[in-house]
């Protein structure tokens, strides 16, 4: 640009080597292939270690690529945490993880023996500000926090909202307008809604359960609250 004129910039591969990419549950496809087309793109082999947790797609990816790809460039390798350890025992030129913080940490640990750079992508909190003293339109801003929560894979995403912050004289209406929003949303049945996605699998619906039996949450749901592990 004019700013930075006589300067110039590009894009350049650098092929490090043999890439291990792991990859997470929540959004199956896109964050096993994303990584793997980069790594492909700048010359690397790559081994892809797709999540246990979705099954279904591990087991297609390592069809697909079976089938469709150079076999001797680009392997799938399925498994749950005994073969994650094996891969991560061996030494790589490059390792992408996506996932929490506690696996973020084993990763980093075992590249660390190998002096092997690592990309994590991980996790964190995703906050939602509400300014009450702020002119907003409150069915536009409720119903963005609906289609980031609910929307986005039922909040089964890094970068979906977490809290609210907002005033406490502000709360109530908030909270109505949530209601109203989310009922238009998915109906007064919100388990009969074929617009909303489930729960990955039992044990993150366990989980989820047992947050919304706490003593300290079961006495505060002002909405909804309802569960059915037989639809998931």
């Amino acid at each position: 640009s004019l700013t930075t004129f006589p300067a110039s910039a590009e894009i350049v591969s650098e092929p490090l080597g043999v890439v291990l990419v792991i990859s997470a549950w929540n959004y199956p496809f896109l964050l096993s292939l994303d990584p793997v087309i980069g790594a492909i793109a700048a010359g690397n082999a790559v081994v892809l270690k797709p999540s246990e947790i979705a099954p279904a797609t591990s087991a297609l990816l390592a069809k697909l690529v079976g089938e469709y790809m150079d076999n001797s460039s680009i392997r799938v390798v399925e498994g749950a945490v005994d073969e994650t350890s094996a891969l991560l025992q061996q030494k790589w030129d490059k390792i992408f993880y996506t996932g929490n913080g506690r696996v973020g940490r084993i990763v980093m640990a075992a590249a660390a023996k190998h002096l092997t750079p690592v990309v994590l992508e991980l996790g964190g909190k995703s906050p939602v500000v509400v300014d009450s003293n702020s002119n907003i339109n409150l069915q536009v801003t409720t119903r963005r926090i609906i289609a980031g929560k609910w929307g986005c894979n039922n909040g089964q995403a890094c970068i979906s909202p977490d809290y609210i912050i907002t005033t406490k004289d502000y709360a109530p209406k908030l909270v109505d307008a949530l209601k109203t929003e989310l009922e238009s949303f998915y109906g007064k049945n919100p388990l009969e809604s074929k617009d909303l996605s489930r729960i990955v699998n039992s044990n993150h619906f366990a989980r989820l359960t047992k947050l919304l039996d706490d003593d300290k949450v079961s006495g505060k749901i002002v909405h909804g609250g309802e569960k059915d592990e037989t639809k998931l």
